[in-house]
């Protein structure tokens, strides 16, 4: 950085009274006149103390170790962290300073506040941005073990690759991208957690300005080679490693662009520092890529999924393994299961009712907000039968300038590698056509970058004076989207019974919301469009 060259060129020298070791009864160097000097040895900042410029009698403090501390107007105590590396012995050393004058004294400390304060300036530098001393909101809210564990897998090329092979994903970034050069053209760009650098890349190809590649696992060195290797565009990309919450950037951004979403949506708690990002590097009016999110729900019924899911704790039911009764641990077990969402891509012939949306605004949404959603549910069941639990998927608007553009994870549309996920109540509800269902999703983020989810589904009373009655029946049960059944089945044929007609519910390529924000609902009058996985 600037200061720090200039801070490097020019050296500040202090005439002492004197110096010495505070072991010792005589001074380390002789009485008057005494040099102290601020500058650099073999590139690291020392304070160097010699009789005069052309002596060679003198020794250098390492300024990372050395710490100030004033016993009078006129005399200090420097501590310093000494090595004796043939014995590896490590100790404090103390010396001795004493000034001339008072004013000598206030110089000699207000230099070496400046020196330490750019010494932690200088070894947090990131190529065009530094880390804030601070400590980040994202510390703060992520226990330590899992924040290791998400760098730790998003730093593996492997699977980087397996996001790069989903072409839904890929392609339909591009074509936002792409179509919308007008957007990105000339303009400032911040990636968002970059990881491999592939959205980076595309801005770039949009005619960015510059672009500020922000990557906090070691993925950031990948992307570095990756960007360093399309050197026609990398020359306007600037990898900068660290966390959002945490790195200084040189210049605010007119776009953002991120790919923030996990299961759910909000599975990894990545919407909350797309969120900060806005907040801390984005212009007024900036533009946000994507801008929008929706979480579809709709009650579903799969008998295949609930017997599979219930067999699992069959196991238990053993009253004599090995001469050992396991009864008592079946309950558990059942309800363990079932706590587990399944993430599957599954036929959306099983839905029982029209979806319903909840919307994320991702360019008015408070971080805090994001910290507990609480969405309540309301259908009408379209066919009778046996209601499983709730069904859900998502997707999110690239608002572009010239085009509108959707990515979608719906069942019935080109599966993505988030698939969908399903919550599978340990208690199915009996309904019949066009009887309204009720319920409540409340989804609680905690500590381990996901969420605990809170499902209540109840059938009301149908038929003839249904609008005075309650609740027949209610199943509840809480699920850790952390900790998710990975089924990753692909949609199977489910046979209709003979006596059942077959109902195509809906299209879920153009599921009409309820109850959008009315600052939003301009963005989704016309339903979504077909995520290709390329221009045509």
């Amino acid at each position: 950085m600037e200061v720090s060259v200039a801070q490097k060129q020019k050296q500040i020298d202090f005439e002492l009274a004197s110096v010495s070791e505070l072991s010792s009864s005589s001074s380390t160097l002789p009485p008057s006149p005494v040099v102290a000097r601020f500058g650099f040895d073999s590139g690291a900042s020392v304070l160097r103390f010699h009789r005069d410029s052309e002596s060679n009698e003198a020794f250098n403090i390492d300024l990372r170790s050395a710490q100030l501390f004033r016993l009078s107007p006129v005399e200090t105590i420097c501590i310093c962290g000494t090595s004796e590396t043939n014995t590896e012995k490590s100790y404090s050393r103390g010396i001795t300073i004493q000034f001339r004058k008072e004013e000598e004294s206030r110089a000699f400390h207000s230099a070496f506040d400046q020196w330490k304060k750019e010494l932690v300036l200088e070894e947090s530098c990131l190529p065009n941005g530094i880390l804030s001393a601070s400590k980040s909101k994202f510390d703060d809210k992520i226990e330590a073990s899992s924040a290791k564990m998400y760098f730790h897998y998003y730093g593996q090329l492997l699977h980087q690759q397996n996001m790069l092979q989903d072409y839904v994903r890929t392609g339909t970034y591009y074509a936002a991208v792409i179509e919308n050069r007008a957007d990105f053209a000339g303009r400032v760009v911040v990636d968002v957690g970059a990881g491999s650098g592939i959205l980076s890349l595309f801005a770039a190809q949009a005619g960015a300005k510059h672009v500020y590649a922000v990557e906090a696992s070691e993925m950031a060195e990948y992307a570095r080679k990756l960007i360093a290797g399309n050197s026609s565009l990398g020359q306007r990309i600037t990898v900068v490693k660290g966390k959002v919450e945490e790195v200084e950037l040189p210049e605010k951004a007119d776009i953002l662009i991120s790919e923030p979403m996990g299961t759910l949506l909000v599975n990894e708690r990545m919407l909350e520092t797309y969120v900060i990002a806005r907040d801390r590097f984005l212009v007024p009016d900036g533009k946000m890529f994507p801008t929008i999110g929706r979480i579809h729900m709709a009650p579903f019924s799969d008998e295949y999924l609930f017997v599979e899911m219930a067999n699992k704790a069959l196991f238990w039911q053993q009253q004599n393994y090995y001469g050992v009764d396991l009864t008592p641990l079946y309950g558990s077990a059942f309800k363990g299961y079932f706590s587990q969402p399944v993430v599957d891509a599954f036929d959306p012939r099983v839905l029982v009712a029209p979806a319903i949306s909840h919307v994320i605004n991702f360019t008015s949404i408070k971080e805090e907000d994001l910290y507990e959603i609480d969405v309540p549910l309301k259908f009408k069941a379209a066919v009778g039968g046996r209601v499983h639990g709730l069904a859900c998927w998502f997707d999110v608007l690239f608002n572009g300038s010239t085009v509108q553009r959707w990515l979608t994870t719906a069942p019935g549309a080109p599966t993505t590698h988030w698939y969908q996920l399903r919550c599978v109540l340990p208690q199915p509800l009996y309904v019949m056509q066009g009887q309204e269902i009720t319920g409540r999703l409340h989804m609680i983020a905690h500590h381990a970058q996901s969420y605990t989810l809170y499902l209540t589904l109840s059938a009301k009373m149908w038929g003839p004076g249904a609008e005075q009655g309650g609740i027949l029946q209610a199943s509840s049960c809480k699920f850790d989207l952390k900790e998710p059944y990975y089924r990753m089945s692909q949609p199977q044929a489910y046979p209709v019974a003979q006596d059942q007609p077959t109902h195509h519910l809906v299209n879920t390529q153009d599921i009409q919301t309820q109850s959008l924000d009315e600052e939003v609902s301009e963005f989704l009058q016309q339903p979504p469009q077909k995520s290709d996985a390329g221009l045509n």
